[in-house]
This record gives structure tokens, sequence and C-alpha cells, in this order.
């Protein structure tokens, strides 16, 4: 299904065509090649002092099905409805704490979602689909899969082929169909002061 970002001017066609679908191909993986390529993207993401807070746990459902059924026993049931037919499941972490100087890291959520966006666009970009869940158990996730405290469990993203949305039904279905939309750009950017929409 192609839901493009309807924008005031033109964009990169990988943001506009990048958009979070729930409907995937069971019969389809994603390749060790491709897990490698998303990656390398969130890899190069850019962070404050180069520190690269995020930390990233990958579950390959053709690969360890064990792990994968773990890792989605995490997640909220609504979730579990349709990342079922995902091959991908992969939880990222943000690191509390600088490398360098283990002094507290407050920019590390930020850095570590520019992080995660990037494996977003580069999903996208390979005719893959990802899509990021807040819906999960973080403590659960930490207590099976061993996460250090210094760890905060951000999201989790499942990647995979996306299929038909024939293969959705109900509030799912309704979810995935529905036009996609965002506030205006004058609700989100102001220019020069605070309130003043920009043009």
């Amino acid at each position: 299904m192609h839901k493009p970002a309807i924008t005031q001017v033109p964009i990169n066609e990988t943001i506009a065509n990048r958009w979070s679908g729930r409907a995937y191909d069971a019969t389809q993986i994603v390749n060790q090649a491709q897990i490698i390529a998303l990656l390398e993207a969130a890899r190069w993401a850019p962070s404050c002092y180069g520190d690269q807070p995020w930390r990233f746990v990958v579950w390959n459902k053709p690969t360890d099905a064990v792990a994968w059924q773990q890792a989605f026993d995490c997640l909220a049931p609504s979730n579990q409805a349709w990342v079922k037919d995902s091959p991908l499941l992969i939880l990222v972490c943000a690191d509390t704490l600088f490398n360098h100087n283990q002094q507290a890291n407050r920019w590390a959520q930020y850095d570590t979602g520019a992080a995660a966006e990037n494996l977003c666009l580069q999903a996208a970009s390979m005719g893959l689909m990802a899509h990021q869940m807040g819906g999960f158990n973080a403590d659960l996730t930490r207590e099976k899969f061993n996460i250090p405290m210094q760890f905060t469990p951000m999201t989790m993203i499942c990647v995979g082929v996306p299929a038909d949305i024939a293969t959705l039904t109900g509030d799912t279905l309704m979810r995935e169909t529905a036009t996609r939309s965002r506030r205006l750009l004058g609700d989100l950017v102001f220019s020069g002061v605070w309130g003043q929409a920009i043009e």
C-alpha cells in the first residue's frame, strides 16, 4: 500500500514514502545483508560527543524463533495482533551515561531516536517496512533479555516485507487504511518567537 506524505513542497522521496504500516508478508524474510544494512544506517546517526548511546537487540524469527517469541510476548496485545507476521523484531535502548566519562547523558534518548529513524528510513529505501512501537512491557523485556539498568528500553521496531492490506481485519485494517495526517506546520514550527507560526 502506497501512502506518501502530503507536503507543502516536495521532500526526499524516501522520507515521504516511509510510513508505519501493519500489513506484513509472513512468507518473506529479512536477510542477513538487509539486517546489517539497517543496523549500519543506525550506527551512522549523529550523537552528542559521537557517543553513540543506542544499543539494539535483534530477534530474527526464521533463525531463532524461540528468542523472537520471547520478544513478541513483551508486546502489548494490540500490537501482537499484526506484528505476528513480521520476521524481525528490534529493541532499541538508550545508554543513560556518557561512555567517555560515565556522567549522565541527557541527550541519549534524543540521539537514540535519530538512530532508530535512520534504521526506519533505510528500511523504506530497501522496500521494507519498519514500525516503531511504544506498546511493550519494558520491565519484562529487561528481565527476559538481561538489559542492564544503565540502559533505558525506548521502543520495539518490527521490520518486514509489506503485504496486501487484505491480510488485515477489523480495527487494524481501519487504522491501516486511514488517511495519513499531520498537524499543520505552523502548529509545530515557530518563526522568531514562540507561538508565531512559520509561513
